[in-house]
């Protein structure tokens, strides 16, 4: 099943289904106002969106024509959005950047942070930035959406609590982080507004490709209409998705609609390119003595999507501009 958020006159957006060929849509509203609420009520309310996703897809006239432009990311806010650093390829690199180790305690205990989820971007949405010396970077990712996640939750047991698979840019400040990690606090300035994927989908949509808590697909990144890289997303994930639930449900529960994403996904394998500039830099760095691509600045474009084995797009495709503020 594959569900958005159409746009209206409300912060949640209509929940809409979505055709498998991400061409056509049908509102939910009879069913439910948006995807809030229908994660608050899934066990309830989830057979009825999937009936209405197989009427979808066996009648090629019924619906309306999709237009991604249309959408809001499935969720324009959250109760939650807490993101993982699970590829310590990514880890190593962006800490040898700024000069730090990385310590052994990484490989055993997973990073996690949590980010601001009261607005996100659509994925259409310009990327705003104010000045372009904050060093703006993309970070093409993978994420879930949790149902209702108690306190105590096993790896082995992790996988009833997923509800939704998206992609996601988690914009960073590269410049403005180190003085912000500095104090001991934490991300905060340097992480502004996240975008998701246009559609969210089940994880029985990915078929074999949904397997050990992994997405095991390319992400695909463009850079201004050229690939940059397109790392597979199941290879060097040190933790899966069903380890990063069960780190963050150590001590307290979770309530549904929480989003928890991989971190930037990174390969060793630097023929398939990387998920974000900072990589990319500090590769030039060791090769050449200093980085020789820039940031992001005013004009440029991000394109990330991710296909299935046939070539069809899963998610829908976050398209974001760099516009100055």
């Amino acid at each position: 099943m594959k569900l958005a958020s159409l746009k209206n006159n409300t912060r949640d957006g209509e929940l809409i289904v979505v055709s498998k060929d991400l061409t056509r849509a049908v509102s939910a509203k009879h069913i439910c106002a948006n995807l809030q609420s229908a994660l608050d009520s899934w066990d309830e309310l989830s057979p009825a969106l999937e009936n209405l996703s197989t009427a979808l897809n066996a009648d090629n006239q019924k619906g309306f024509k999709l237009d991604f432009k249309n959408l809001h990311s499935p969720l324009p806010r959250a109760y939650e959005w807490i993101d993982g650093s699970a590829y310590l390829n990514h880890v190593r690199l962006v800490r040898k950047a700024r000069g730090a180790e990385m310590p052994a305690s990484f490989l055993t205990d997973p990073l996690v942070y949590q980010g601001g989820s009261g607005i996100f971007l659509s994925p259409y949405d310009p990327i705003p930035l104010a000045d372009e010396s904050w060093g703006c970077d993309f970070e093409s990712e993978v994420s879930v959406v949790l149902g209702d996640t108690p306190m105590g939750v096993s790896p082995q047991n992790a996988s009833q609590y997923v509800r939704l698979i998206m992609l996601v840019n988690d914009v960073s400040l590269r410049n403005l982080i180190p003085a912000e990690l500095a104090k001991g606090f934490g991300f905060f300035q340097s992480k502004p507004a996240t975008a998701f994927s246009p559609i969210a989908v089940t994880p029985d949509e990915l078929g074999t490709a949904w397997d050990g808590g992994k997405v095991h697909l390319p992400l695909v990144t463009h850079l201004n209409g050229k690939r940059f890289g397109s790392p597979l997303a199941g290879e060097g994930m040190a933790f899966s998705f069903f380890e990063l639930i069960a780190h963050l449900t150590k001590t307290r529960a979770y309530t549904a609609g929480t989003i928890l994403g991989s971190g930037t996904v990174s390969n060793e394998d630097r023929s398939r390119g990387s998920s974000c500039l900072a990589e990319v830099r500090t590769i030039e760095t060791i090769e050449q003595g200093q980085p020789q691509t820039p940031f992001l600045k005013a004009g440029d474009e991000v394109e990330i999507e991710m296909f299935a084995s046939s070539g069809q797009s899963i998610f829908g495709k976050i398209h974001q501009k760099v516009k100055k503020c």
